[in-house]
C-alpha cells in the first residue's frame, strides 16, 4: 500500500515498541503515521505564515499599527494556546475518540487565518492592530485544541520508538515550504512592504489548515473507554494542583521546559535588532523565513532520531546550545567591526531556530513517552497551562529588561538556558519513567 511504502521510506522502525499500542491500533500504524505527518505538515506550513516572531510583526508594521500592538503578538500566540488546556482536559478525556478534537482545532485555525487575511486586505492603523490581535486570540484558542489532542492521538496510534521521527518529518516538510516562501520573498520582495502579498499568504494558510482537518479526520484511532474519574473527577484546577504536588517527574519536567523558553523568547529580540538596522522590507523578511526553513530541514530528521534515542539528553543539549548562541551573539555585537554586519542577526536567528527545533522535538517526545492513556492527556494539558502562565511572567520580565536594551533580556535568557540544563539532568530517561 502507498502509505506503507511512504512510512518505510521516511521512518526507521527497528526500535518500535508495538506493545505500547492497543491491538486494535497495530494493523494501521503505517497509514495513521502518514496521515498524521501529512496533516501536521500542513499545519506547520500555516505556522510559517502565521508566525508571531516574523510575519505578524512585519504585517503590523506594514499596516501602520502602533508599536504597542507588536509587543502583544507573541504572548497572545503562545500563552493563548497553552493557558486553556488544563480546563479543556476533562472534556477531552471524556471523548472516546480524540481525533475530532484536533479536527475542530484545525478548522478554528483556518477561520482565524482567514480573518487575518481579511484584516490585512481591508484595515490599517489602530483598527488593523485590534483586528490582528483579535484574530490571533481565536487562532491561539483553536491551537490549544490541536495541541492537547495531537499527543494523545499520536500515543494511541503510533508506537514508542518512532514518535520523534514523525515529528521530525513534519518539521522537514514545513521547512521546505519555508525555504520556498523565503526564497520567493527574498528574490521578488525587495524593499516594499507588500500588504497584498501578505494577505494572499494568510489566505493560503487558511486553506492549508482546512485540508489538514480533512486529512486528520481519516485517521483510524481506536475508541477507548472513558475512565470514571474522567467524567466525575474533581475540577481541573484541583487536578492540576494535585498533579504538581504528587508527581515529582512531572514537576521537574515543567520546570525544565519553562527554562527551555530561552530558545522561544530570544529570536524576537534578534529579529528586532535586524529591523532596527533598517531591514523592514519583504526581502529582509524572506531572509529570516529562509533561516527558519534551513533550520527545519537540518534539525527535523537529526533531532527526531535523537529525541527517540533520549529526549532527556536532547533537552539538556539544546538548552545549553541556546545559551551558547546568545552569549556568542552578544559578544560579536559588542565588536565594532562585526556588530553592525547585515548577516549577524539572520545567522544568529538561524542558529537559534535550529536549536529550537531540537528543544521542541525533545520536550514533545518526552511528555508523550513518560505517560500512558489519560495520564498523558493530563500531563500535556496541565504542563501547557502552567507554561502559559510562566510564559506571561517571563515575557513581562524580558520586556522590562528590553526597555533597557535587548542585550539585558538576552543575557537573562542565556542564564535560564544553563539552569534548564541543570534541571534536565535530574529527569529520568523517558523509557525508564
Amino acid at each position: 500500500m502507498p502509505s506503507q511504502r511512504i512510512f518505510a521510506t521516511l521512518i526507521k522502525d527497528d526500535d518500535a515498541d508495538l506493545d505500547s499500542l492497543s491491538e486494535q491500533a497495530r494493523p494501521y500504524v503505517a497509514g495513521n503515521a502518514v496521515r498524521q505527518m501529512a496533516a501536521q505538515a500542513l499545519q506547520s506550513t500555516g505556522d510559517q505564515i502565521v508566525n508571531a516572531k516574523t510575519v505578524l510583526p512585519w504585517l503590523l508594521n506594514a499596516l501602520g499599527a502602533p508599536g504597542a500592538f507588536v509587543a502583544f503578538v507573541v504572548p497572545i500566540r503562545e500563552s493563548g494556546s497553552m493557558l486553556p488546556q488544563a480546563a479543556w482536559a476533562p472534556w477531552v478525556r471524556r471523548q472516546r475518540v480524540r481525533k475530532w478534537v484536533w479536527v475542530a482545532g484545525s478548522v478554528g485555525q483556518a477561520i482565524a487565518a482567514a480573518g487575518l487575511a481579511l484584516v490585512a486586505a481591508t484595515a490599517e492603523g489602530v483598527v488593523a492592530g485590534i483586528g490582528v490581535l483579535a484574530a490571533l486570540a481565536v487562532f491561539a484558542l483553536a491551537r490549544s485544541l490541536t495541541s492537547i489532542a495531537s499527543k494523545d492521538v499520536l500515543g494511541r496510534t503510533v508506537p514508542k520508538g518512532v514518535r520523534g521521527q514523525i515529528k521530525g518529518v513534519t518539521t522537514v516538510a514545513s521547512a521546505v515550504v519555508a525555504l520556498t516562501l523565503g526564497l520567493a520573498l527574498r528574490i521578488w520582495g525587495g524593499e516594499s512592504v507588500g500588504v497584498g502579498v501578505l494577505a494572499a499568504l494568510l489566505g493560503g494558510a487558511a486553506l492549508a489548515w482546512g485540508v489538514a482537518a480533512a486529512v486528520y479526520a481519516t485517521i483510524r484511532e481506536p475508541a477507548e473507554d472513558v475512565e470514571p474519574e474522567a467524567a466525575d473527577g474533581p475540577n481541573w484546577a484541583v487536578q492540576a494542583w494535585g498533579l504538581w504536588r504528587a508527581d515529582a517527574v512531572f514537576r521537574k519536567f515543567v520546570i525544565a521546559r519553562a527554562l527551555l523558553l530561552v530558545s522561544a523568547l530570544s529570536p524576537p529580540f534578534v529579529v528586532g535588532m535586524g529591523i532596527a538596522q533598517g531591514a523592514s522590507g519583504l526581502g529582509s523578511l524572506g531572509l529570516f523565513i529562509l533561516a527558519q526553513g534551513v533550520a527545519g530541514i537540518i534539525g527535523g530528521p537529526l533531532f527526531g532520531r535523537l529525541a527517540d534515542q533520549s529526549s532527556r539528553r536532547l533537552m539538556i543539549s539544546t538548552s545549553l546550545a541556546s545559551s551558547a548562541v546568545i552569549v556568542l551573539f552578544l559578544g560579536l555585537v559588542s565588536m565594532p567591526a562585526i556588530g553592525e554586519a547585515a548577516w549577524l542577526a539572520p545567522v544568529t536567528y538561524l542558529l537559534l531556530a535550529l536549536v529550537h527545533v531540537g528543544a521542541r522535538l525533545a520536550r514533545k517526545t518526552y511528555v508523550v513517552d513518560i505517560a500512558e492513556g489519560d495520564q498523558r492527556t493530563q500531563y500535556v494539558a496541565v504542563a501547557n497551562t502552567l507554561m502559559g502562565v510562566l510564559l506571561l511572567i517571563a515575557g513581562a520580565i524580558t520586556a522590562a529588561l528590553a526597555a533597557l536594551g535587548s542585550a539585558y533580556a538576552l543575557g537573562l535568557l542565556a542564564v535560564l538556558g544553563v539552569a534548564g540544563a541543570i534541571v534536565g539532568r535530574s529527569l529520568p530517561e523517558a523509557r525508564d519513567a
